[in-house]
């Protein structure tokens, strides 16, 4: 059992974690708004960017989503002309996605705002605190 100082300390932490992921996300979230559109759509369009020509397979599994989850935002992505989804060359059941000219515009806004959140707070927090967060972050992401 964690005693009751270390736990204030802690939910002290889940707090500043929340805040800050409230913060992060802002910018982009009214970015989205404007255009009838909410976080998911800003986490497809990231990681097509990042992987252009991804199958919606795999965007699935980056994304931890159901196919019936993502099936939504990637059809309204589309329909917007910000995403394209063509069939695979060698398997034409699979769809292979990127980003239109307009989605990589919006993309590089959304993420732009991040980047440039990132580079304001690595830049204050001083030398070393950019690693010692990129170390904390991959803990939470692959705990133990």
């Amino acid at each position: 059992m964690i005693d009751l100082n270390r736990q204030a300390e802690l939910r002290q932490a889940i707090e500043l974690l929340f805040h800050a992921y409230r913060a992060f996300t802002a910018p982009p979230d009214r970015i989205l708004e404007a255009r009838g559109l909410g976080r998911v759509h800003h986490r497809v369009l990231y990681f097509v960017a990042r992987s252009p020509g991804t199958t919606v397979t795999a965007l699935l599994g980056v994304l931890g989503v159901s196919k019936q989850a993502l099936n939504a935002p990637l059809r309204q992505l589309v329909e917007a002309g910000l995403v394209n989804s063509r069939a695979g060359t060698q398997d034409k059941r699979s769809r292979h996605l990127s980003l239109t000219d307009a989605g990589a515009a919006l993309e590089a806004e959304l993420s732009g705002t991040q980047m440039a959140l990132l580079e304001q707070v690595f830049t204050a927090a001083g030398p070393g605190a950019e690693q010692a967060w990129r170390a904390l972050m991959g803990k939470l992401c692959a705990p133990g």
